[in-house]
């Protein structure tokens, strides 16, 4: 992440998310731990219409950085995943991923699928 400027774009990169089987029990793993507060305060932010779920507009980074989706981990690296204000770093070849995704954070999967009734 660090040749691209993921600072200062407020999410607009983040979404639509498609994500995995396995990590979707990642993040429900990461969502579970996380102190109450703090799932909270990323639970209750406005974002822009489309953005992932767990993208943090306070502090303008992904809020599940450590388990975050593949196509995240590979975007702004791919010819067809190109960052619009660093394209240079894309590379000639073409992201492809290892699985088939299971649905789509925000549209999918939103906040009532990683946190059950009363555990808030």
């Amino acid at each position: 992440m660090e040749d691209l400027p993921c600072k200062g774009c407020r999410g607009m990169c983040c979404g639509p998310v498609p994500i995995t089987e396995q990590e979707l029990k990642k993040i429900k793993k990461k969502i579970t731990a996380m102190p109450k507060k703090m799932r909270l305060d990323l639970k209750n932010q406005q974002r822009f219409y489309g953005t992932c779920i767990f993208y943090d507009e306070i502090n303008d980074q992904c809020g599940i950085h450590s388990v975050r989706p593949s196509i995240c981990r590979a975007f702004g690296y791919y010819n067809n995943l190109v960052c619009f204000r660093k394209p240079t770093v894309a590379v000639g070849k073409k992201y492809i991923a290892n699985e088939l995704p299971i649905g789509i954070l925000s549209i999918d999967f939103t906040w009532k699928d990683f946190i059950g009734v009363g555990r808030l």
